[in-house]
């Protein structure tokens, strides 16, 4: 098999399976009632113009006839007048009305039979019209209870597509939250060991930090200047290694004693 040859042969099953999906039988079936209906109405149309034209031929041939009758008359009353040219003449018109008489009779016989087998085809197609759409009707009725029983136990037993949707959903809605109450609870026994601190208190811890040893770096400038001046140095703040406030013991003079800062 070519390779075109396959590739048509894939063609036509999708389009195959999808026409499936997409056909709905109470729509092929309302479709073929009415291709009926419309096949039955043409059935009825043409009964109609069967019975037109024998009607029409009728006329004519009671036309012709009344014509016949009238020269059948004036013959006669040529011949009362002893016009024998003129009864010739009127009965060699009549001879010729007679024989289109006859004509006309036939095609009269003719479509009174056609008209005769149309109306018997018309029943029958009627009939058979009346009996395929109570037959349509019944298998609409079904397909549709079948359809909506289908439909029950697929919700029931979830094996739906919709809701395979539904479930595949809540699968990954647990399995998020799953994953979540994991990361917390990871994160509280990292806390709790002391891996991990508080962000804001490492910074708050920072800030203090940096101001102490600001302080303990003026305390000094003011203790040296002090000392250069023959004072006692003020009390130096220093800062621990655990962040708390220290005083600095005051210095002495040599003379042993010591004084306020000044």
């Amino acid at each position: 098999m070519s390779m075109w040859q396959r590739i048509s042969l894939i063609f036509r099953a999708k389009a195959n399976k999808a026409l499936d999906r997409a056909e709905d039988p109470r729509e092929t079936l309302d479709y073929s009632y009415q291709r009926q209906l419309d096949l039955l109405a043409q059935v009825r149309r043409g009964v109609a113009d069967v019975a037109t034209s024998r009607k029409r031929v009728e006329l004519q041939v009671n036309q012709l006839q009344a014509q016949s009758d009238k020269l059948q008359g004036q013959a006669e009353q040529a011949i009362k007048v002893n016009r024998e040219d003129l009864a010739r003449e009127a009965l060699t018109r009549k001879s010729g009305l007679t024989a289109q008489i006859a004509d006309l009779k036939t095609q009269q016989t003719q479509l009174q039979g056609e008209e005769e087998k149309l109306t018997l085809a018309q029943q029958r197609l009627s009939a058979k019209v009346e009996a395929f759409r109570t037959r349509k009707e019944t298998i609409k009725a079904t397909y549709t209870a079948a359809e909506a029983q289908t439909k029950i136990n697929e919700a029931m037993s979830g094996i739906g597509e919709e809701m395979g949707d539904v479930g595949m959903a809540i699968q990954r809605a647990e399995d998020k939250t799953a994953q979540m109450q994991a990361r917390a609870s990871a994160i509280d026994e990292l806390i709790a060991s002391g891996a991990l601190d508080d962000a804001s208190s490492l910074n708050q811890g920072d800030d203090i930090s940096r101001e102490l040893e600001s302080m303990s770096s003026q305390s000094e400038v003011e203790a040296e200047l002090a000392r250069l001046k023959g004072g006692s140095a003020p009390q130096a703040i220093e800062s621990g290694q655990d962040g708390d406030i220290l005083e600095a013991e005051p210095q002495t003079q040599s003379t042993g004693e010591s004084k306020d800062p000044q």
